[in-house]
């Protein structure tokens, strides 16, 4: 079951694994339809859509009786309880009572009743700081009150680049497995498979766009020695050996970006390739006297796995979110890709709810090395 399952990174990860997800929870209509038109339409996916908000009206005896699911036969419970409460985006003390901090709770709710044989939670490192220990610390009670063993014995943060996202993607996991199968050692995270150097190193953005002419490639090359201080040897094999995609399909209903006025086009334009905030030539009052946040209005690096796709990923004023050489914000599609879903998977609603569905998703790619992972645990404790 996949509880807060947005557009469905985590439940289409699960059916690449040959995981029946038999129950999908989400409040966002369009999120929902997502969901129901990719996965459980075009997919042929067993799940039922469950577009209600979690917090009212849906009592969790009777779904499990709707489903056919008895307490204890469910094998993994999924669920990403939605995160901006403990977004490192607010500052000091504000996401503390964050209404949607309560969700985290919610979510066990769930494991409570179906008595899953394990669950895995998914949210934004922000969870483990001291102002939200008391719902962190409530949570892994309830866990052991009810007969789990959190595995590792607290939230771990992976990044996604380490398992084939092409994205610099940080993030909180819970797992945990019920008492009477968390028996002998549990190999906990899966093991990268992807690192900075070797044979395997990290996926690069330049996979999520078309090969450029080659006067960019030259002004990468010519960019990385000026920027980075690299030698021209060095920047001619880091540039020579990135992996481009496919071009854009102009039929493709996410092939989007954002309407930029001629002020903002002309900004994009003064925009040096690999260039940051700074090198733009806008100064807002906000930016002065302060060098932070050069990531806003920043082109996306291709040479390196992308920064974070957040609910904003679209817009070049909520991060580096500006094309790599062209004079725009990314495309829905590129951030999709850097999310690692399939150009087939189309977003529904308008082009700002698309944004959060991007952002809002687990990656498939991590989401399944952590899935076949949780397989791997439960098949050896039922041979």
């Amino acid at each position: 079951m996949d509880l807060f399952s947005g557009a469905g990174g985590f439940s289409l990860a699960a059916h690449n694994v040959g995981v029946d997800v038999l129950a999908a929870i989400e409040f966002d209509l369009n999120a929902a339809e997502t969901y129901q038109n990719n996965l459980v339409e075009r997919l042929g996916a067993p799940t039922q859509v469950f577009a209600q908000d979690i917090t009212k009206n849906l009592d969790i005896d009777s779904m499990m009786r709707y489903q056919g699911i008895k307490e204890g036969e469910l094998d993994i419970l999924l669920g990403g309880p939605p995160c901006q409460g403990f977004s490192s985006h607010r500052i000091k003390g504000s996401g503390k009572d964050d209404p949607r901090n309560a969700l985290l709770i919610r979510y066990f709710d769930f494991v409570r009743h179906l008595k899953p044989k394990a669950f895995l939670v998914e949210n934004v490192p922000g969870l483990l700081w001291e102002r939200h220990k008391d719902y962190l610390n409530k949570f892994i009670d309830l866990a052991a009150e009810h007969g789990y063993q959190i595995v590792t014995g607290a939230p771990m943060i992976l990044n996604a680049r380490d398992y084939g996202v092409p994205q610099n993607r940080r993030r909180a996991f819970i797992f945990a497995v019920r008492n009477d199968i968390a028996q002998g050692d549990i190999e906990w995270p899966p093991k990268p498979t992807h690192f900075k150097s070797g044979d395997s190193k990290w996926l690069t953005s330049s996979m999520v766009f078309e090969k450029p002419p080659s006067d960019i490639l030259d002004g990468f090359k010519s960019r990385l020695e000026t920027k980075f201080n690299l030698s021209s040897n060095d920047s001619n094999k880091i540039v020579d050996e990135l992996q481009w995609g496919k071009v854009l399909n102009e039929a493709d209903p996410c092939n989007l970006n954002m309407c930029h006025s001629e002020v903002m086009r002309n900004l994009f334009k003064n925009t040096p390739l690999l260039g940051d905030r700074d090198e733009s030539g806008r100064e807002l009052d906000c930016h002065k006297n302060y060098s932070g946040h050069k990531d806003v209005y920043g082109r996306v690096y291709p040479h390196i796995p992308s920064n974070t796709m957040t609910t904003g990923c679209n817009n070049p004023s909520k991060g580096r979110f500006v094309h790599p050489w062209l004079n725009h914000g990314i495309s829905l599609r590129h951030a999709a890709r850097l999310q690692t879903f399939p150009d087939d998977y189309i977003f529904s609603g308008k082009i700002m709810s698309m944004a959060k569905q991007i952002g809002n998703a687990v990656p498939v790619k991590l989401a399944e090395a952590l899935i076949l992972q949780i397989q791997s645990i439960l098949d050896r404790r039922f041979e």
